[in-house]
């Protein structure tokens, strides 16, 4: 952690990133393409601002178009413009990639925007920040420990202001995060948002005690991942459920992207990936103990956590919460929580990632 104890920003807060960027008088140009670029600019739209340029990676340049615009070469723009600014459109927990990033920010003018995975019409800028000021106010003096509250403070003015500076160092390791969980013996957990197994591996490596991992996983590629790995496992047991934790039993419309972002929200742009997957409550699922519970759903904790309330009053069980989908998940998770579950103390941690995503609510009875 840096040696800064970053605070709150001020309040109101009376200027954002796109403040800046509406006022800029330098080319803007945007590093990336893709549906990141897809939002940003639909936000340039909305705010009055004009991209300049759109470039990708000296080796990725292949002579095509995007948005009209003809995609450069990072060359070509420090060749075209004396002086510029560059607004990132995508993400990565690549460590080479990430130092990339880092190593331009420091040699150029750069804006890493915020944007949300789920909930795209909640964007984290100065009026949101002041319309829930209360609120993220509140989450943020909840936190158990001084670690976490930076981590928060962090997140917050880095989401306002795009700056990266506000990152560096606010990051744990998996080490870290998992050393909250020690004091607790876990045997049985359940992993929602199970993905490929990836997580159901770290738990087995964190958590010495385990036996049982009920892995729900709705993207059918991902789960016949898992179910292939349930096979192969020899050293615990692994149960593999192709469903969408939930809030009730139903059936909803799914869009499976086969990585980390799929999800249960179907837009038109989606049309042709959209399938119909199960819903359950946790719940119903799992009627035994349960020592631990990981939610990563891609922007659907809420109903997730709504859908395991039962075994949350009853076992009191560890809880691993991704708050970072979502605008308000940061804040508004954490509260909620607290409202209804008052006997966990709550830890904010955050792996290395640009932006801010891999935020992760910990929560220990």
């Amino acid at each position: 952690m840096p040696n800064e104890k970053y605070k709150l920003p001020d309040y109101p807060c009376t200027h954002d990133m796109w403040d800046t960027l509406a006022s800029e008088s330098r080319p803007i140009v945007i590093y990336g393409m893709g549906n990141g670029a897809d939002k940003l600019l639909c936000k340039f739209d909305e705010h009055g601002i004009k991209a300049t340029d759109i470039f990708a990676s000296d080796g990725f340049v292949r002579g095509h178009s995007f948005h009209g615009y003809r995609v450069k070469s990072f060359s070509e723009i420090k060749e075209s413009y004396s002086d510029f600014v560059i607004v990132l459109s995508f993400a990565s927990n690549k460590e080479d990639v990430i130092s990339m990033i880092e190593d331009i920010d420091k040699s150029y003018d750069m804006y890493v925007p915020d944007m949300p995975i789920a909930g795209v019409d909640e964007y984290f800028d100065k009026n949101f920040y002041n319309h829930h000021f209360d609120e993220i106010n509140r989450a943020y003096n909840l936190l158990a420990d001084e670690e976490s509250r930076c981590v928060f403070a962090s997140v917050i003015n880095y989401k306002l202001t795009g700056r990266l500076k506000y990152l560096s160092g606010a990051y744990s390791s998996s080490e870290n995060l998992y050393s909250i969980f020690t004091r607790t013996e876990i045997v049985t957990a359940i992993d929602a948002g199970a993905y490929n197994g990836d997580t159901v591996r770290e738990a087995k490596c964190y958590f010495p005690s385990l036996k049982k991992v009920y892995a729900l996983e709705p993207d059918l590629r991902n789960f016949k991942k898992i179910l292939k790995y349930s096979e192969a496992e020899n050293e615990i047991e692994v149960i593999p459920i192709n469903a969408a934790a939930w809030s009730v039993n139903s059936f909803g419309e799914f869009y499976g992207s086969g990585n980390r972002n799929s999800t249960i929200v179907a837009t038109a742009s989606y049309e042709n990936k959209r399938s119909e997957v199960e819903l359950r409550r946790i719940d119903t699922l799992v009627t035994e103990r349960v020592d631990y519970i990981k939610y990563d759903v891609e922007g659907a904790e809420f109903e997730a956590l709504e859908g395991s309330s039962e075994l949350i009053k009853k076992y009191a069980p560890s809880l691993l919460v991704s708050v970072y989908h979502r605008s308000k998940d940061v804040f508004a998770i954490p509260n909620m929580l607290h409202r209804k579950y008052p006997f966990y103390k709550l830890y904010l941690r955050r792996l290395r990632c640009i932006p801010a995503w891999e935020l992760d609510l910990v929560l220990v009875p």
